[in-house]
């Protein structure tokens, strides 16, 4: 059972610490400020705090308050409220960055007395500090920075953890596990990430409780398994989820290929690892690596495709069509319920995989393709499929330009914007107003606090229209 001490917390000091108000993104500053002069308290939590304090530049900066989802909404106009259980607030800026801002929770009461075979549910329910501090994962990634006093707040000693390079699950991992077993992988990618040593207890409870990952939304693990080949240490992460046995409860079609294991590992390694040098490109603020759902996928399921499908023999006529199908039919068995791929990735990485045999064998020059495949609209693709594949067989390092985006970044001195469903004539909105939000916005006739249902149980609100 997960008991709150009571006892106050450990508090940094400024000069015990290595986080400057400088580091801190001046966005997220803005909503800190803001927060204080409104007469309420703010944090900067989480991640942002952890990666700070390793020297790193975060991804994100999240935000802790007092303050409830409709006092944020009327503090800052450039919002909207998101979730079906929790609500979180997001502070729109220009150039399409978002900063998301929470209040403050408390434990779930499955965590305090709830039934041991129950998968924990998220919560709503507000409360302090230190319930927050509890009710988080992992130690390293419970801690607090407030900017009057630029001081660290840690009640369950996440910063001796972040000197010590341990990964520490608050409370009974047993038990934090069953209720969530999500929390296994968020505690694989972070060790991973930071080369860190799981605890020991954690890791016996990652062992016994990795097949729970199953009860899990498949929604929900791909989300996750998405940001593991995406954080730039997804080799870290393959060792270690294949010596916990997580690798294959996440992809059992793999469990077949124990006996050829060492090869198979190998060449995962050696897939990942592209991907991973791309993610890890020094790059400036407004630029990112996006390589596609489909394509990381697919270089995922290469090994496997490989030995199941015979990708790398051309074929034409109606052995190619005959070798698609099998393909699809393959792609489907390994990865269509267990994590919810939309049909069109699917069939994204079928086109991918599918052609790498016809390019294998023309190599990379474009004028010695087949016209019918140069004429595709998935061509392009294709040859950046091909790139990668090529680099981790020892080719020519792939252009980081293939994969680059730029954001446009606005620094003019208000970069406050409305939100995209409070769209004004005269300000330029950069987030995306989704073509579902505006025809709610027809049915609704403007009348805002109108509730959302779901035609299935779970769905938003989780309320059905009879």
């Amino acid at each position: 059972m997960l008991i709150l001490t009571g006892d106050p917390p450990c508090i940094i000091p400024p000069e015990e610490h290595p986080i400057r108000i400088g580091d801190i993104d001046r966005d997220a500053l803005k909503i800190l400020y803001r927060l204080r002069d409104a007469g309420f308290s703010g944090y900067l939590v989480g991640g942002g705090v952890r990666d700070l304090y390793l020297g790193k530049r975060p991804k994100d900066f999240d935000i802790g308050t007092t303050a409830r989802p409709g006092q944020l909404r009327r503090i800052f106009r450039n919002s909207r409220t998101i979730g079906r259980r929790f609500r979180l607030v997001q502070v729109y800026f220009r150039g399409g960055k978002i900063i998301e801002v929470s209040t403050l929770r408390s434990l779930s009461e499955y965590d305090i007395e709830g039934d041991e075979t129950k998968v924990l549910p998220q919560n709503n329910t507000f409360g302090s500090l230190e319930e927050d501090a509890f009710r988080r994962d992992l130690t390293i990634n419970s801690l607090f920075f407030e900017i009057e006093n630029s001081t660290i707040i840690d009640y369950v000693g996440g910063v001796e953890d972040l000197k010590q390079g341990v990964v520490r699950v608050i409370g009974e991992p047993e038990r934090r596990f069953l209720r969530d077993p999500v929390r296994i992988l968020r505690a694989l990618r972070h060790a991973a990430r930071n080369s860190f040593r799981i605890e020991d207890r954690s890791w016996e409870a990652i062992i016994r409780q990795r097949d729970k990952l199953t009860l899990c939304p498949s929604s929900r693990i791909r989300d996750e398994l998405l940001r593991d080949l995406r954080g730039g240490a997804s080799g870290n992460w393959l060792r270690l989820a294949v010596e916990s046995g997580v690798f294959f409860v996440l992809l059992p079609c793999y469990a077949e290929l124990r006996t050829d294991w060492p090869a198979v590992e190998g060449e995962l390694l050696t897939l990942l690892g592209v991907c991973d040098r791309l993610h890890r490109l020094p790059l400036r603020e407004e630029q990112s690596i996006q390589i596609p759902d489909a394509m990381l996928f697919g270089l995922l399921m290469l090994p496997w495709l490989r030995r199941r499908c015979a990708l790398e023999q051309a074929a034409v006529g109606a052995a190619r069509a005959e070798m698609l199908q099998q393909l699809r039919h393959a792609l489907e068995e390994a990865l269509g319920e267990r994590f919810n791929l939309k049909a069109m990735i699917r069939d994204e990485m079928s086109t991918l995989l599918g052609n790498l045999p016809q390019l294998l064998q023309h190599g990379q020059a474009e004028s010695g393709c087949p016209g019918w495949l140069r004429r595709k609209s998935y061509f392009r693709d294709c040859q950046r499929f091909l790139r990668l594949w090529q680099e981790a067989q020892g080719g020519d390092e792939v252009a980081s330009e293939l994969f680059l985006v730029t954001r446009k970044v606005d620094y003019a001195p208000l970069a406050l914007v409305e939100p995209p469903s409070r769209v004004s004539a005269d300000v330029p909105v950069t987030a995306p107003v989704s073509v579902e939000s505006r025809s709610e916005q027809r049915r609704n006739d403007g009348r805002p606090g109108r509730p959302a249902y779901s035609p299935q149980s779970g769905g938003v609100f989780g309320l059905r229209r009879r």
